[in-house]
This record gives structure tokens, sequence and C-alpha cells, in this order.
């Protein structure tokens, strides 16, 4: 009965957090010092999972779009299946186009909580949505971070319905 209880009142509180719609940095802005528990994952051993990159030969995977289609197919599974991410090169996007995008989610996540609120939404129809953590409510630990979302496939979103400082 106890464990029940526990789940309630973490559910009760991913709940709240969701209802807030200011997301981690609603919580940084209103000045938490300490990162709550609903953050917390028991799976993690900070001792165990401790790397020293020096120490490491890693690097990211990076997809080069100018090989072959067969080639790239196949860096882009092995990159995901072995580390989540990688790095394109060769796509054709300007480096401008790129950082200018990079600053327009930036001074979207910098505005005060009540513009980002407009976008707040975990209705994946929607072609803009800004939320908190996209396996909130099925994670046991929440994520620590925030995203606003652009959808454009099959079609983009009309370019009015995009935060005024993203567009």
């Amino acid at each position: 009965m106890e464990l029940d209880a526990g789940y309630d009142s973490r559910k009760a509180k991913v709940q709240a957090f969701d209802d807030s719609k200011v997301g981690v940095k609603g919580l940084l802005d209103s000045g938490v010092t300490k990162i709550p528990p609903m953050f917390y994952s028991p799976k993690l051993d900070p001792i165990e999972t401790e790397t020293s990159l020096s120490d490491s030969n890693f690097s990211i995977p990076i997809i080069d779009l100018q090989d072959r289609h067969v080639e790239v197919v196949d860096q882009i599974q092995s990159a995901c299946k072995k580390w989540g991410f990688f790095q394109v090169i060769n796509h054709g996007i300007p480096a401008d186009v790129l950082d200018e995008m990079i600053s327009g989610i930036r001074r979207f996540h910098e505005q005060d909580a009540e513009a980002r609120k407009l976008f707040y939404s975990r209705d994946s129809n929607k072609k803009v949505g800004y939320f908190s953590n996209g396996k909130l409510f099925r994670d046991f630990a929440a994520s620590w971070r925030d995203t606003i979302a652009f959808v454009a496939n099959p079609d983009s979103p009309n370019p009015q319905d995009l935060p005024a400082v993203c567009r």
C-alpha cells in the first residue's frame, strides 16, 4: 500500500509540474536551489557512470550527406544504435541559417513564462509545441529539459503559428 501512496504522490507532483506549463526553466526562474525528486533516477550511480573524457577515445559520429545513400543510411542506423545522436555535414544549409535557428530557440526559452505558456501542449498533432519532457508521464525519472518542437512533415507549420521570436 505504501508503494502505491509513493506512486500516487509522484504522479500528483508530475501532474502539477506539467499543469504549471513553465517547465524546467520555470523551476529555475522560481529560484529552486535543489533538483526536485521527480528528476532523480535510482538507476544511475555517479561512481559507476563517471568517465573521464581525457581517458577515452570517443568521437561523435559524423554523417556526410555527400556519401552514397546506402552508406549514409547505414551510418545513421549505426550512430543511432550506438550513440543516440550524430553530426551531419555537407547538408547544404548555410551556417548563418543554423546560427539563427539556434538563436531563435534560445530567445524562445529566455522569454518570460507567460509567453512560453501560450505554446505549451502535449498534443502531438500540433505543428508547434512547447513541453517539458516528452516522456514525463511514462519514465520513472523526468529529464531536466524543456523542448520547443516544430513539425514540418508532411506540411510545414504556418509561419504565423510560430513564436514571434523564432520566425
